[in-house]
């Protein structure tokens, strides 16, 4: 283990405490997060505590913007990779290829796909699930518990509603840090609810 790696734990676990939050789960040694309700920038946040104190690295997909000058280094050090949300392909078939390689691969997706209330989640974390054969994991924020954490673990079966309800049943209990801001776990390919 690398000497960050080391103090990251610690870090994590004093930061935690400190806004007296927890994390809960098991992690998984592979495959695609799908992070929600993403409703705040402090989800990153409590997504890289957790990652640290899970002592693992998340490849967290974060629009291409946000990558410039300090605030770039300080995402790409924790893990963070640019996506051009115009065309995100080579981005995609770049981690694809690593995942195919790597033993610890975890790739974290927001499927809301912002901050902000929408009518559906992005797909992509379904797509990217279904074309490496990696399970996918419902990690989470939960504002009324204060817990942040990683959730069950399953591949997808490539029936879309009987997936969706599965991960809608999982997060109807989880809060955002603002609640009103919640796009509910619904993918365009099922239509309206």
């Amino acid at each position: 283990m690398t000497r960050p790696f080391l103090l990251r734990r610690p870090l994590a676990r004093l930061l935690l405490r400190l806004v007296r939050w927890r994390t809960v789960g098991e992690v998984p040694s592979k495959g695609v997060l799908v992070g929600a309700p993403h409703t705040s920038n402090w989800d990153w946040v409590l997504t890289l505590l957790l990652a640290w104190d899970s002592r693992v690295t998340i490849r967290l997909l974060v629009k291409k913007e946000f990558f410039k000058g300090p605030i770039g280094w300080v995402l790409r050090s924790t893990g963070a990779v640019p996506l051009d949300r115009a065309n995100p392909g080579g981005t995609i078939r770049e981690l694809i290829a690593d995942a195919e390689t790597d033993e610890t691969f975890l790739l974290g997706i927001a499927a809301e796909g912002t901050r902000s209330k929408g009518e559906y989640w992005k797909s992509g974390f379904y797509r990217i699930s279904q074309q490496t054969g990696l399970p996918i994991t419902l990690a989470f924020v939960d504002k009324l518990t204060r817990r942040v954490g990683w959730g069950p673990t399953f591949p997808l079966t490539g029936d879309v509603s009987a997936d969706m309800d599965r991960i809608r049943e999982f997060y109807a209990d989880k809060t955002g840090l603002k609640p009103e801001q919640t796009t509910e776990p619904r993918l365009k390919e099922e239509g309206p609810a």
